[in-house]
């Protein structure tokens, strides 16, 4: 257990300072009892009580005031909780080399196939939000139980040039910096105080499921990326997707940002030579494969773990399967609300104890 507010335990020096000054009272009365002539007589006169009821109503109080006193420091207590507790960041890749038929359809459309019926199985109270990315990233729904906004999000998704896997990995972290405040931003604001540092073996309860079929070709590497999500926690689960032999291009019209009137929108799409969708943005074969040397850089470096799914069938049981493979997340729950709880039943039993044992004695 850990205190967030330690300081706020000298508070509880007011329960023995109150316990002596009831003692004190008690030895005062007794030395006055002795003033009277006949001590059978005050025996007599006094109620008939068990020694033990006299002081219960006390120390319901005492123990009143030392359950508020370590609430007012907020401890916490670690507990383990399952991912499907959490929350999980899905960054997905839509840069052109998706538009590869080597997976029926494409691998887009088989990649947010998965994706859709991952989100859908998902617990209904699990947070769930969607980072895609090509030339750059964005999110596009922040963590959210609302399945039919990562629906739509999906179904939305349009192909872009080039790959950003680093910069990926960083707006995912920054997506769980904004629902957790133990994980500090990417780049933290000038002036702001980033939370401590995480202590090492020990992760946010949030999870990242970066979803890939070629290699980084712009922006921060995913081996630097992966430092910074590792200082904060965040665990990066990457996904290859794709065979090592990718064929033509071909993606729909609305994968290609490709309006009824033939115009271009969404997110970064454009079209390649006869019909089809442009390369990864490197130009090279090499960007149209997963990095599997990359990406599992990345998930030894955060603790998390590399998968390879060359079809669409592997892609939906890596995706089925995660959340029994994600390792119990350690999660740190403020329990200043159950002291606060345990105070107030205290004094109740303290009110309790004094009505009964004091207007009705036995």
């Amino acid at each position: 257990m850990s205190l967030q507010w330690p300081w706020l335990l000298t508070t509880l020096v007011l329960v023995p300072l109150l316990l002596a000054l009831y003692l004190w009272q008690l030895r005062r009365r007794r030395r006055q009892a002795v003033r009277y002539s006949s001590l059978a007589l005050v025996r007599a006169a006094a109620p008939r009580r068990a020694g033990w009821k006299r002081h219960a109503a006390l120390a319901l109080v005492l123990a009143a005031l030392a359950f508020l006193g370590l609430g007012a420091a907020r401890p916490t207590v670690g507990v383990d909780v399952p991912v499907s507790q959490s929350a999980v960041i899905v960054a997905l890749d839509v840069s052109g080399s998706m538009c590869s038929t080597d997976v029926v359809p494409n691998r887009l459309a088989a990649a947010q196939e998965a994706v859709r019926r991952f989100v859908e199985e998902q617990d209904s109270g699990t947070r769930i939000g969607l980072v895609v990315f090509s030339g750059f990233a964005e999110l596009a729904v922040a963590p959210t139980t609302d399945r039919d906004a990562i629906t739509r999000a999906l179904d939305g998704l349009t192909t872009g040039r080039g790959t950003t896997v680093g910069s990926a990995i960083l707006k995912s972290v920054d997506a769980i910096s904004e629902i957790d405040p133990d994980v500090a931003p990417s780049d933290p604001a000038p002036g702001t105080v980033p939370p401590p540092p995480r202590a090492p073996g020990t992760y946010a309860p949030e999870i990242v499921v970066l979803l890939t079929d070629g290699a980084n070709t712009t922006g921060v590497t995913p081996e630097d990326a992966a430092k910074t999500a590792a200082e904060r926690g965040v665990r990066v689960y990457p996904i290859g997707f794709g065979t090592d032999e990718p064929s033509s291009m071909v993606c729909s019209a609305a994968q290609l940002g490709r309006s009824s009137d033939g115009a271009f929108g969404g997110f970064g799409g454009y079209a390649g030579p006869s019909g089809g969708s442009g390369g990864g943005g490197g130009g090279g074969r090499g960007y149209l494969v997963a990095d599997e040397g990359s990406l599992q850089q990345v998930a030894d470096t955060t603790g998390g773990r590399y998968f390879a799914a060359a079809d669409a069938d592997r892609l939906q049981t890596v995706l089925a399967d995660l959340p029994r493979t994600v390792d119990i997340q350690h999660r740190d729950v403020e329990i200043s609300v159950f002291l606060v709880g345990l105070a107030a039943l205290a004094l109740l039993a303290a009110g309790w104890a004094a009505a009964r044992w004091t207007a009705f004695p036995d």
